[in-house]
């Protein structure tokens, strides 16, 4: 049998066109799975009988099995969801005001072995299907019952490793399950083809940059990726991703103590931030064992943010929700905990 979910709404009209069907009973079917959520295909009302029964000869509808919860005392929770073929991804439901914010991953694991992140220290499993990123925002709906109002992809994995399947999955997160597109921010450690391609796109997405260092022999011991695509290179993409999209970047700095936080940091960072419209997030480290960094203290954070509010743009201290179960940035896993 095939998962109906692993068809996009094209592949699906094809589909049923081949099935000697109408090609609108995609279109019908495709709303049920991700505008109304069904879970079988009894739940279509609007379907014959007699489609429903072969549908269900031929087809099953797979949903993420939560394997495991951790709720936080701020509030978030994090799922440990089990896929298909037994591996786990881990999802953060993050609520804040009126807003909703599910963190979503990519992948199982990543393979951009950042020094500082306990999903790099996974290594690179496999990329996630289009229909298992888009899940996670749809379970997250049912789980919580409250309607999701922000998707950041900010969870396991790098999404520009994994660009068709996450463009498929933005799709319908926008288009059916109705997220705002400004409400969708994709984040990426650098990925500059990626950068370019995303900048290509026709939708409003939002792109933040995993920077972390801002002087570029700094960004290479701890992020691998530098490397390959230096500094320089990622604001070249910027600079042609803002000639098409008009949208400011936001710079996502973790910041580490004793290492990145210094003045002259401080002044590479905001030269960066000041090339195009864009902010900076800045992001306390959160403790990962078995890495050498120390998450820095309060006055080290201000400190540094002092440092950068003369010579930025914007200046955002982004304390990380979920952190007491091992829910914040930087800490996923996918396992049990």
């Amino acid at each position: 049998m095939k998962n109906i979910k692993g068809y996009t709404l094209k592949e699906l009209r094809e589909l049923f066109t081949s099935m000697d069907e109408k090609s609108f009973r995609a279109d019908q079917i495709f709303r049920w799975l991700w505008v109304k959520g069904a879970e079988g295909f009894e739940q279509m009302t609007d379907i014959s009988k007699a489609l429903r029964e072969r549908l269900k000869n031929e087809f099953y509808i797979s949903s993420l099995e939560p394997a495991h919860v951790s709720t936080s005392r701020d509030g978030s929770i994090k799922y440990l969801f089990k896929l298909e073929d037994g591996e786990t991804i881990e999802s953060v439901f993050i609520p804040e005001g009126k807003r909703r914010t599910v963190c979503v991953s990519t992948q199982v694991g990543c393979g951009m072995g950042c020094k500082f992140c306990a999903t790099g220290k996974i290594g690179l499993i496999r990329n996630l299907s289009f229909y298992e990123i888009a899940d996670q925002v749809l379970s997250f709906q049912k789980i919580t019952g409250e309607r999701i109002t922000n998707v950041v992809l900010m969870g396991m994995g790098e999404p520009f490793a994994n660009l068709d399947e996450v463009l498929k999955a933005l799709r319908i997160i926008n288009k059916h399950i109705g997220i705002g597109a400004r409400k969708i921010t994709v984040s990426t450690a650098g990925i500059v083809p990626g950068i370019k391609r995303f900048a290509e796109t026709p939708f409003q997405y939002k792109l933040a940059i995993s920077l972390n260092a801002a002087i570029q022999e700094k960004r290479e011991k701890i992020m691998p990726v530098a490397k390959a695509y230096t500094i320089n290179d990622i604001m070249d993409a910027l600079d042609y991703y803002y000639s098409r999209k008009h949208l400011r970047v936001t710079f996502e700095y973790v910041l580490f103590k004793n290492f990145n936080d210094s003045e002259e940091d401080a002044e590479a960072l905001g030269a960066i931030a000041s090339r195009i419209p864009s902010k900076i997030n800045i992001i306390p480290y959160n403790q990962v064992e078995g890495f050498p960094y120390e998450s820095p203290d309060e006055d080290d954070v201000n400190r540094f943010a002092e440092y950068l509010y003369p010579i930025a743009p914007a200046v955002t201290i982004r304390w990380s929700r979920g952190r007491d179960v091992h829910a914040a940035c930087g800490q996923l896993r996918g396992m049990y905990t």
